[in-house]
């Protein structure tokens, strides 16, 4: 049931109805602490099932194309794979992965935009022709190494509060839209559609308004030049909550059927990365080292100090951080609270804390400051909402370990892959049933093959 993050050797247990989630967790919390505290994550590939049949249910006939960056650990992109989804790929290495799944080149876009020339060439060599392009350098790069590519402009978003800024770093002007098409002519580059993204802090729906509308004029702008446009992609930026799709959703529909109305041909496309994954995964962590410090230096700048001087302050270590699973806390907020695995009384006092990883670096800090029960060196930490941004690439700082993942899915979600007829004989040798019993003071669960 173990497997590394590189591993492409993976297995997925099967839960019966009477088993869930939190009993596996137990079950490895029990399991690691009497051989060894490492860091790990439950993820529940049903999750993706559910997900993807809310996506058709809200989105169709948009399809998505999912980020790979996101979350690329095997038991997901097979499930993905399998689900009949597109992929999303920034990276050689990427685009590598989901070959290696079998998806065809017509099923992956290469997104980077700004791609390296070697790159270009294997994704010409692999037939993967759609990409994303936003200047004349880019443009001519690609002509020079892709001869078959087939791009789509990347525009930029009318969004540019404080949250959103970085969306004006990628993405062209509709004034420059004009003198990227005159130079593919001139070039010989096919121009095939248009990209613009969305982040998912934008709370502004009109956004979508302006940027459906700016993409209807870009098409318009591309018949002049006698380009053909058929694709559109709509971006991510989707959350994973069904009321944000719906949302969206209701803000969209009524611009696509008039600006690019099925009789139109042009297929529209999305790219839903967290979406799928991010409430997929929860991540257990191990308390290592343990010291009290000074209130003050737990509180922001400007925040005054209310507490009494009589009450402890505790500084948290744990086995994972910054150079690990939570990466993305160097550029974002962290979307997830600690919960404590341990039982503890409801009137037990708590205590202002912070959480660090074990790099010992200023960087290092996962939660700044929140209030917990005084915890010991060994007890265990539970973050949700773990899967996107946090499953990829890591770094070995410090000798740091991988965490472990331990997949896992309901009968009735493999019921409803099977019934749908999307689960390939690759994918189900990797399945396997655990041996269930009655959770008990002295038993547990079991995920041993």
């Amino acid at each position: 049931m173990k497997g590394f993050l590189e591993d492409a050797n993976y297995s997925i247990g099967l839960l019966d109805e009477g088993a869930t989630l939190a009993d596996v967790i137990d079950n490895c919390i029990y399991e690691h602490t009497h051989t060894g505290k490492r860091a790990f994550y439950v993820g529940d590939l049903g999750k993706l099932v559910r997900n993807n049949i809310q996506w058709q249910n809200v989105m169709a006939p948009i399809k998505p194309f999912y980020p790979v960056r996101c979350n690329s650990t095997p038991g997901v992109l097979e499930i993905l794979g399998n689900l009949g989804i597109g992929f999303a790929c920034s990276s050689k290495s990427e685009m590598a992965l989901v070959q290696d799944l079998g998806i065809s080149p017509e099923n992956i876009i290469y997104t980077n935009p700004c791609k390296q020339a070697s790159q270009i060439k294997y994704a010409a060599k692999a037939g993967i022709n759609i990409m994303t392009c936003d200047n004349d350098v880019e443009l001519k790069k690609i002509s020079r190494n892709h001869p078959n590519a087939k791009l789509l402009l990347h525009i930029a978003t009318e969004d540019i509060t404080a949250d959103e800024e970085m969306n004006m770093k990628f993405g062209t002007t509709l004034k420059n839209c004009r003198h990227l098409m005159e130079c593919a002519k001139e070039l010989g580059v096919q121009i095939v559609g248009v990209k613009f993204h969305i982040s998912s802090s934008c709370k502004d729906l009109q956004t979508y308004i302006h940027a459906l509308s700016d993409a209807r004029c870009v098409f318009d702008m591309a018949e002049e030049f006698g380009f053909k446009m058929n694709m559109l992609d709509i971006g991510g930026g989707f959350t994973g909550s069904e009321l944000q799709l719906e949302e969206v959703n209701h803000v969209i529909r009524p611009l696509l059927d008039v600006y690019f109305p099925k009789e139109s041909g042009v297929n529209v496309i999305a790219e839903p990365g967290c979406y799928y994954v991010s409430s997929a995964f929860t991540l257990a962590v191990n308390i290592i080292a343990k010291k009290t410090v000074e209130y003050d230096k737990l509180l922001p700048s400007g925040v005054e100090q209310t507490r009494n001087d009589d009450e402890p302050v505790f500084t948290y270590y744990i086995n994972d951080g910054v150079y690990g699973s939570f990466a993305s806390k160097l550029s974002e907020k962290l979307n997830t609270i600690p919960e404590v695995h341990k039982k503890y009384k409801e009137d037990e006092p708590l205590f202002a804390s912070s959480l660090w990883g074990p790099s010992c670096d200023e960087l290092d800090q996962i939660v700044e400051n929140c209030l917990l029960p005084e915890l010991s060196v060994g007890d265990w930490l539970i973050f949700d909402n773990m899967g996107s941004g946090t499953l990829g690439e890591q770094s070995t700082f410090n000798d740091y370990q991988r965490p472990l993942i331990y997949y896992m899915m309901s009968f009735s979600d493999w019921d409803e892959m099977q019934d749908a007829g999307i689960a390939s004989d690759t994918l189900m040798k990797n399945f396997f049933v655990p041996s269930c019993i009655q959770l008990g003071p002295e038993d547990r669960f079991s995920t041993a093959a």
